[in-house]
């Protein structure tokens, strides 16, 4: 199963907007980009291990690496403290969560 970078976005978006309602005009563009950045990092690890270059382990590692940034980005965004910005991501993150996993073959999220 190979996943779509756009369709990624969309559900990982949407559920940043549903966290992050209050901040969303100031926030969506960043939000935006954040959300691609991270669906594809997903799909580059699915690339990766379907390749076997990675493995599990450091598939996790990538996406720390990017939800680390990505989390950095949301927080230059003055009022936006550090547990909404988690909150934000962890949302996105669970909304493709199964996708993600299904086509890994393992758990990643």
């Amino acid at each position: 199963m190979s996943m779509n970078v756009k369709e990624l976005a969309e559900s990982m978006l949407s559920a940043m907007q549903g966290v992050l309602s209050e901040k969303w005009p100031e926030i969506k563009d960043y939000a935006e980009a954040e959300a691609k950045k991270l669906a594809q990092s997903l799909v580059m690890i699915e690339a990766l291990n379907a390749a076997n270059k990675i493995d599990a382990e450091e598939a996790a590692l990538h996406l720390s690496i990017q939800k680390n940034a990505s989390q950095m980005v949301l927080l230059t965004i003055k009022g936006l403290g550090v547990l909404a910005a988690e909150q934000s991501l962890n949302a996105a993150l669970e909304v493709v969560k199964e996708t993600v996993n299904t086509a890994l073959g393992f758990t990643l999220i």
